[in-house]
């Protein structure tokens, strides 16, 4: 049992039981999480996990992002994500930076657990965060030696920056600025582009980082840091050349998230988690003239689905993290999925069009699965495009007779545009999608059905991401199931032209959209020499539908490997606590008989959202993890 060490107040001692965990919704709106929406609760630590200390930095919802330790194992740097409203307090009329990194001295946790303190803060640019892309490396060159943090810089307001910083936390009580918002950038942009994630490696003679580009393609940038005051762009790559994603399983949204750099065999070998398009290798000895060494396939049918739910289902997809193992045998990824239900067939259900047409839900966006009856169905009615600046969206009252047309169970329904591009009928800008949501909100509608534009190709369809503020159902179908929902001929895509004739306030034909079932995101195990998946797992109630709601978040985030047991490794499961996996084989010279077993973790009993993990070895020859609790601040943990 260990108390809590809190900047403005010391907390009684947490009264932990270690038989096990259970499982509850919290519904106290004074509780860790500020909502009364619940979460997944527990009995505290069991197993290959003991708490050590926990160090609240904040009682802001959603502040906290990654963790990450210095090599020596004495400091822990944790990134505060930054406010809602992406602003600090006034200070003297002027609003200052409130995202940045708290440094927290950690040196005497092994002989003194309740020791752990906040000793220092570095502020990030005004409306800009760090989040997953922080991390601390030894860097030794002829051009420096120290111990270096790398901070990934994103834009949250209009004085945001991106690029990546380094600072010089060799003494981190005194940490020195070596370089800032570095990176690729448009030709004639002042700014690099946003990063959200950074990973940096010493290679000997030479030191390099590689960074997520958020804004272009190719989005695997290396640069040459060997003189951390003068970082140089070395490398770009876009792995779709390599032809990663599966199209055949509909996994065509490839794109960097996050990276690894581990020296194997004399090799420093790069592993990627690129989405829909798996895990990747390469091979970055040279990292201006990598060699692409393979990439994982999503397994068809998705076999944790077919596991534990008995259902066959295409895979999903989101390689969001991985890390290989110390012996380098295997690696796990960790696959992100924030959507427990997938929306059923997209099927226009009245008129001379009825059938089954493309859709997907829009990034950012809810599924169907949040309606009372888990089902969109009803009449829709076009809006136009949607954006701020474009013609205003009318109300579902102000539609003469449309809310007599709604039968019990169904939704009003807005169809909006996606663009406007090209469209000599609306010269406004486009906007995000999120955007446009939030104006059928504020006019008073259920959800909204966007729609591809006329040149839209993709297959399944696309219709823009983010930018939401409304828990609102937001599904995108194509550009042909648009015509026929409202009998708007031609039905040829290559006749169709701008303006369409359609005015806002047309009601258009029925829809049902339902839902299924497929629980949250969860981890693999990989082969690292073959490629093959060996196996999968995921905590109980991630594919348990009465835990799909109400329950917090239960997708895996991100895994960090023991380094001492080449068999162990630890998930920051958000909602579902931290877990200690094992590898364990029945015959040890045959990969294909090893699976992944749950053999610890720790979930408190005020409910945990733990983003990053971490691991490093104390000198008291102990295993130390370290797990951002997104709510609170730094939670210390080790294998007893």
């Amino acid at each position: 049992m260990q108390r809590r060490t809190s900047i403005t107040a010391v907390f009684c001692a947490l009264a932990l039981s270690a038989f096990g965990l259970t499982t509850g919704a919290a519904a106290d709106p004074d509780g860790q999480h500020g909502t009364d929406e619940g979460h997944l609760i527990g009995t505290g630590e069991w197993g290959k996990i003991e708490l050590v200390d926990v160090v609240d930095v904040t009682d802001t919802p959603d502040l906290i992002a990654d963790v990450t330790v210095s090599p020596d194992g004495n400091t822990a740097f944790l990134a505060n994500w930054g406010e809602p409203d992406c602003a600090g307090p006034e200070t003297g009329g002027q609003t200052t930076p409130d995202a940045g990194v708290y440094i927290i001295d950690i040196s005497n946790i092994e002989t003194d657990p309740d020791s752990a303190e906040l000793v220092g803060f570095i502020p990030s640019h005004q409306d800009t965060r760090p989040g997953e892309g922080m991390q601390v490396v030894e860097i030794t060159t002829a051009r420096f030696s120290g111990d270096v943090l790398v901070m990934n810089n994103e834009q949250c307001g209009p004085q945001g920056k991106g690029g990546v910083s380094l600072w010089d936390v060799t003494d981190p009580l005194k940490p020195k600025k070596l370089s800032e918002h570095f990176g690729d950038r448009d030709p004639g942009d002042r700014d690099a582009n946003d990063i959200h994630s950074a990973f940096a490696w010493d290679a000997g003679d030479k030191a390099y980082v590689v960074v997520t580009d958020n804004e272009e393609f190719p989005d695997v940038d290396i640069f040459d840091i060997t003189n951390p005051h003068r970082p140089r762009l070395v490398a770009e790559y876009d792995l779709n050349a390599f032809d990663v994603d599966q199209p055949e399983l509909g996994l065509t949204e490839s794109f960097l998230h996050d990276m690894v750099v581990k020296e194997i065999d004399g090799k420093f070998i790069m592993l990627l988690s690129y989405w829909d398009g798996g895990y990747v290798l390469l091979d970055v000895t040279d990292p201006a003239n990598a060699v692409f060494l393979g990439d994982t396939e999503f397994t068809n049918p998705d076999p944790e689905l077919l596991e534990s739910l008995g259902v066959a289902l295409t895979p999903e997809g989101n390689a969001h993290q991985a890390e290989f193992t110390i012996d380098n045998e295997f690696f796990i990824g960790t696959d992100e999925d924030f959507a427990p239900y997938r929306p059923d067939e997209f099927k226009i259900t009245s008129g001379p069009f009825q059938g089954v047409y493309p859709s997907v839900i829009v990034p950012g966006g809810q599924p169907p699965a949040i309606l009372d009856d888990l089902t969109l169905n009803g009449p829709v009615v076009y809006g136009g495009y949607g954006c701020p600046d474009s013609a205003p969206i009318p109300s579902p009252e102000d539609i003469p007779g449309y809310l007599d047309m709604l039968e019990p169970g169904e939704e009003t329904i807005i169809v909006l545009q996606r663009g406007p591009a090209g469209d000599p009928s609306a010269p406004e800008e486009a906007c995000f999608p999120g955007e446009k949501a939030h104006e059928a909100a504020e006019a008073g509608w259920d959800a909204v059905l966007f729609v591809q534009r006329h040149g839209g190709t993709e297959d399944p369809p696309f219709c823009g991401s983010g930018a939401f503020v409304d828990e609102i159902v937001a599904v995108c179908t194509n550009h042909e199931a648009f015509h026929k929902l409202f009998n708007l001929p031609p039905f040829d895509p290559a006749l169709w032209s701008y303006p369409e004739d359609l005015a806002i306030g047309t009601i258009g034909e029925r829809i049902e959209v339902g839902s299924i079932f497929d629980g949250w995101g969860y981890v693999h195990l990989f082969d690292r020499e073959t490629l093959e998946e060996l196996d999968t797992y995921a905590i109980l109630e991630a594919h348990d539908p009465a835990f799909a709601f109400g329950f917090g978040d239960l997708s895996v985030h991100e895994v960090a490997v023991d380094p001492q047991d080449a068999s162990l490794a630890y998930l920051s499961y958000y909602s579902g606590g931290l877990r200690a996996i094992q590898i364990q084989c029945s015959d040890p010279d045959d990969n294909s008989t090893c699976e992944l077993v749950e053999v610890g973790g720790y979930l408190d009993p005020a409910g945990n959202d733990f983003w990053g993990v971490e691991t490093f070895v104390g000198e008291d020859g102990f295993t130390y993890i370290l797990a951002s609790d997104r709510d609170s601040g730094l939670w210390i943990f080790r294998d007893p």
